[in-house]
């Protein structure tokens, strides 16, 4: 007989569910009065992600860890599609196509949930020791981050690329390294850097980081700037938010759209969301402190990162501190993959979470659900 344990619903984190959906109706708003037809396939992506939600959720997980492995390596052989198979855009070979469907994927985009819940899994197996994992065991779980971060590197997307990178290493520096190890790579590091520059980055990238570095932003800096600038306290009217209604401001509803809330909302606008996002980053960084389950602690840290990388660089770059990347607002910028990834996550942080417990599966003899 199957049932559900109501006593599942208590164990679920509803606080992070609530700092989201003010994120995802903001974001809706703005791109609805930016590009209607775009926030009606926004609207889509969020049905999808919360049947996805619900579905992951549901999930088994722990008793399915053995899957984990496998699910890791099914990414990794799309990423090598990608490579023998694989469709360019924009000088970018990211995309691989669906036999018969017809649907394009990118499975870089994939590998985040994909790779975090493989660190966890490894972590859980193989607890690190008091002063932190040794040269053997850090090798061993390098070996599975820059595996993913090489093939994405080379399609080339080296936002996402990074962005694994950080978490990675973020999520091993958290759970504790010998600090011996982490002192040679930083050596490493600074010595590498110019060559790596010099050899390791396309034209384009190089280009963006001259842009960067020189005294003039680019044209589309100069342009988030202005209506930034021109959101002052309060923000603008819709018709009077001319960068963004005159198509001045690129990108409006993806990139920079943090640039187009503060011409709307304004400065307290602008502070309003950026509290919600370091509230859920706070809030997710206690989760991990005070679980001593190594699945919670590897999630809820690498979700806390993730938010913090893609929120810090997305605005960063939008005033001009950070090199023009193609890396979203969290939850924010339109698009599906994105938001369905962190969605993912989400789902499975609520599963380890609530069903974290033994005698949530079994109760009186009786199978509940799930």
């Amino acid at each position: 007989m199957w049932r559900f344990d109501k006593r599942i619903l208590a164990q679920i984190d509803f606080f992070s569910i609530i700092l989201i959906i003010p994120l995802v109706i903001t974001s809706n708003w703005l791109i609805a009065e930016a590009v209607p037809v775009l926030a009606q396939k926004q609207i889509t992506y969020i049905g999808i992600a919360f049947l996805t939600f619900i579905l992951v959720f549901l999930l088994p997980i722990r008793r399915m860890a053995w899957l984990i492995p496998l699910i890791y390596w099914i990414n990794i052989a799309l990423l090598l599609a990608v490579e023998f198979f694989g469709h360019s855009r924009l000088g970018a070979q990211r995309w691989i196509e669906l036999p018969f469907i017809h649907m394009t994927i990118q499975p870089s985009e994939f590998v985040k949930p994909a790779l975090i819940i493989m660190l966890a899994y490894i972590i859980n197996k193989n607890p690190p020791p008091i002063n932190g994992y040794r040269v053997k065991a850090f090798l061993k779980i390098s070996f599975f981050i820059l595996l993913p971060f090489f093939l994405i590197a080379k399609e080339p997307d080296l936002g996402t690329a990074l962005v694994l990178l950080l978490i990675g290493y973020g999520v091993l520096f958290y759970i504790g390294v010998y600090w011996k190890i982490w002192a040679t790579i930083l050596v490493g590091i600074l010595l590498l850097s110019p060559v790596a520059y010099k050899f390791l980055l396309h034209d384009y990238q190089k280009v963006r980081i001259q842009d960067f570095l020189s005294d003039k932003p680019s044209y589309h800096v100069q342009q988030s700037i202005i209506a930034i600038g021109s959101g002052g306290l309060t923000g603008k009217s819709k018709d009077d938010a001319t960068q963004t209604q005159m198509r001045f401001l690129p990108i409006a509803t993806s990139d920079f759209i943090f640039a187009f809330l503060v011409e709307r909302t304004g400065f307290l606008g602008a502070l309003g969301i950026i509290l919600i996002y370091i509230f859920l980053i706070l809030h997710l960084m206690s989760l991990s402190i005070y679980n001593k389950d190594y699945y919670i602690k590897v999630v809820t840290i690498s979700l806390s990162f993730m938010i913090f990388i893609y929120m810090g660089v997305n605005i960063s770059m939008t005033i001009g501190y950070a090199p023009v990347v193609g890396v979203p607002l969290p939850m924010f910028s339109y698009g599906g993959s994105s938001f369905i990834n962190f969605i993912i996550l989400f789902a499975i942080m609520q599963n380890l979470i609530a069903f974290r417990y033994k005698d949530m599966y079994d109760v009186r003899g009786t199978k509940s659900f799930l």
